[in-house]
C-alpha cells in the first residue's frame, strides 16, 4: 500500500512536463476552479468512497490518501466538507 504521491499542483505539473503557472492557468481557464480545488475536490471523493466502503480507521485512510498525520487528515476533510470523516463513516448506508 503506497500513499498518494501527488497531492500538488506542481506534483501534476513535474508529471506532465509543464510549468505549475501554466497548468494552474489552463485549468481554471478551461473550468473554473483552481487545481488546487480539483486535488481537493478528488481526495475528499476517494476519502469518502474509502471511508463507506472499507473498515479502515482513519489514520489509515488519512496515510493512504498522503497525509503525514490523521490530525492533518481530518482538519482538511471537515474543511472541505463540514463534517468529520467518523461522521461520514457512521452514515454509511
Amino acid at each position: 500500500d503506497k500513499p498518494l504521491l501527488l497531492k500538488a499542483a506542481k506534483d501534476y505539473a513535474n508529471d506532465l512536463g509543464v510549468h505549475a503557472n501554466y497548468l494552474n492557468r489552463s485549468i481554471k481557464e478551461v473550468t473554473g476552479k483552481t487545481t488546487t480545488a480539483h486535488i481537493s475536490e478528488r481526495l475528499v471523493s476517494e476519502a469518502k468512497a474509502i471511508l463507506q466502503h472499507t473498515d479502515w480507521n482513519i489514520a489509515e485512510v488519512a496515510y493512504a490518501l498522503g497525509f503525514e498525520y490523521p490530525t492533518y487528515f481530518n482538519n482538511f476533510f471537515k474543511k472541505q466538507t463540514g463534517v468529520s470523516p467518523s461522521s461520514v463513516r457512521a452514515d454509511r448506508v
